[in-house]
């Protein structure tokens, strides 16, 4: 976990190591595409000392412990950074944080205003998503729209077991089962095998441009949501089931 946050490209060339040919700068660029600072933090010790105040290292370190063992994951390196607290749209669907994960590392970054509770249901769906990419026997490159929406829904749905319903994300709540269900039949579902490489990809899942707002997150916690329910089970059982059996689509589709 690192420590100093001055100048946020020199944390990226501290960590380039972590990925294969990749430079500090498409990191830096990529991280702040999902919620990392961009600007120096003006006073990074007191920063660093605030986080220190809020616990935030030894929460991690604990709840990676318990999750890890919950569902049998890996041990992968947790990185602790600033979140852009200046990103509305960080501020208003999660509080100013956000997070992303690979299959052998995990990045999180917060503000020193973050709660323990909210700490936790960020690691707790970060983490979901590495035992998921370790457990689900299809490689990440040949993932499909319909694999990430699952794969989201499974973790938020993991943060609602876990702590319960006021520590889901507010994305959650954007629509009815009824408009829910409008957006899986009329726009999910025509693009589910659509590769996750495809520009249109994202768009679909976080509602840029002409679709509808975090519409690929919201399906796939709809879906895992009937999923659940319908069969009694618990995210736990679902961490390694297959995207299509999740969301109840017949073979033959």
């Amino acid at each position: 976990m690192l420590n100093s946050y001055n100048r946020p490209l020199e944390i990226c060339e501290k960590i380039k190591d972590y990925f294969d040919g990749i430079s500090a700068f498409e990191i830096f660029d990529y991280f702040s595409l999902h919620g990392m600072y961009r600007q120096p933090v003006q006073n990074d010790l007191a920063f660093v000392k605030n986080l220190q105040r809020n616990n935030a290292w030894k929460i991690v370190e604990q709840e990676e412990k318990q999750l890890r063992a919950k569902w049998k994951g890996p041990e992968v390196p947790i990185f602790i950074l600033p979140s852009n607290i200046h990103e509305k749209r960080i501020q208003v669907e999660s509080n100013g944080k956000s997070g992303l994960s690979f299959k052998d590392k995990l990045f999180l970054f917060i503000s020193e205003h973050n709660t323990e509770e909210e700490i936790k249901a960020l690691l707790t769906h970060e983490y979901h998503h590495i035992c998921r990419l370790e457990k689900y026997k299809k490689d990440e490159k040949d993932f499909t729209l319909l694999d990430t929406i699952i794969m989201e829904g499974l973790a938020e749905h993991a943060v609602r077991e876990r702590l319960g319903e006021k520590m889901v994300s507010s994305w959650t709540a954007y629509y009815s089962n009824k408009e829910l269900e409008r957006i899986w039949r009329r726009i999910i579902f025509p693009n589910i095998n659509m590769p996750k490489s495809h520009h249109k990809h994202n768009a679909l899942l976080y509602g840029l441009h002409v679709y509808p707002k975090m519409g690929g997150y919201c399906t796939g916690y709809y879906l895992v949501g009937n999923c659940l329910d319908g069969n009694g089970l618990t995210t736990d059982e679902l961490i390694d089931q297959p995207s299509e059996v999740i969301a109840n689509i017949p073979p033959s589709l």
